[in-house]
């Protein structure tokens, strides 16, 4: 046997290893969510135990209003948070990338210290914070359950999206904004032209990232949240007190469906501005 034969029969098993561990990989990545799929179509009490197949639990979501008030309440708080830190996550990131100076890195650090900050200090400091603006001060807003939501959600978020716009314009030559006002065009032109279209894949990519992290943001949702406003998130951990059921896999099911949606319809606006397929899946990334 040659050299050259024990060498390609050394590379096949080293391919052989790394494509099933490729696949072990994507089975536990993965593996979780098809239970979740194949449970929600669990006709049975409990998400556990299989009955047999049917669409008895989509159907049940129609008849729970608790159910369908608490997605709805999820759904509005996690668009309005996701607008909310998209707007300001946009402006800070052009500022930062536009404008840079000693105050660049100051306010990164701020950034930062909310990114890693625990959701649990967050929560325990807004709550207090929260009963008194509404209660003590009587400004009634901060009474109001989905501002809560919206204000807890919108800070981490906030930082997400300034990363992701500051990545996106450093790494562009501001050519283009010059150009444009040297040919007379007015500083609100120029952003809305220029500068927001180099910056929409972040912005959108910033958007989605926004509006999933709100949807499953469970601690602090489950301490600023009010009679009457409770979030999908809070709602499942109590039902883990009666035993989860099968409507749970449903909504998640229909959950996991609407996003991917949403990841398409963002990749079609993106490929018709021209980005290619590896732009397109590092916009997805985040990256």
């Amino acid at each position: 046997m040659t050299d050259r034969t024990v060498q390609r029969a050394r590379k096949a098993w080293s391919d052989v290893a790394f494509n099933v561990w490729g696949v072990l990989v994507l089975v536990f990545l993965f593996a979780p969510i098809l239970v979740i799929i194949v449970s929600s179509f669990n006709v049975g009490r409990l998400l556990v135990s299989w009955d047999h197949f049917g669409f008895d639990s989509f159907v049940a979501l129609l008849a729970k209003p608790a159910i369908r008030d608490a997605v709805w309440i999820s759904v509005q708080t996690g668009f309005i948070a996701a607008l909310v830190a998209t707007l300001l996550g946009t402006l800070a990131g052009i500022a930062m990338a536009r404008h840079p100076g000693k105050w660049v890195w100051w306010f990164l650090g701020l950034l930062l210290l909310v990114s890693v900050t625990p959701e649990i200090v967050d929560a325990v400091a807004l709550l207090p914070w929260m009963v008194f603006l509404g209660q003590d001060l009587g400004m009634s807003i901060f009474n109001d359950g989905i501002v809560r939501l919206v204000i807890g959600h919108s800070l981490f978020s906030v930082a997400v999206v300034s990363y992701l716009v500051r990545a996106r314009l450093v790494g562009q030559e501001a050519n283009l904004e010059e150009a444009s006002a040297d040919l007379y065009a007015t500083p609100v032109r120029t952003f809305a032209k220029v500068t927001l279209p180099l910056a929409m894949p972040a912005v959108l990519s910033g958007f989605l990232l926004s509006f999933t992290l709100s949807l499953d943001n469970t601690v602090i949702a489950a301490f600023v949240s009010v009679s009457g406003s409770t979030p999908w998130p809070v709602y499942v951990l109590s039902a883990l007190r009666s035993g989860l059921r099968p409507e749970i896999a449903a909504v998640s099911t229909i959950m996991l469906v609407l996003t991917l949606i949403a990841l398409g319809l963002v990749a079609v606006v993106l490929r018709r501005a021209g980005d290619s397929a590896a732009d397109i899946a590092r916009t997805m990334g985040g990256g």
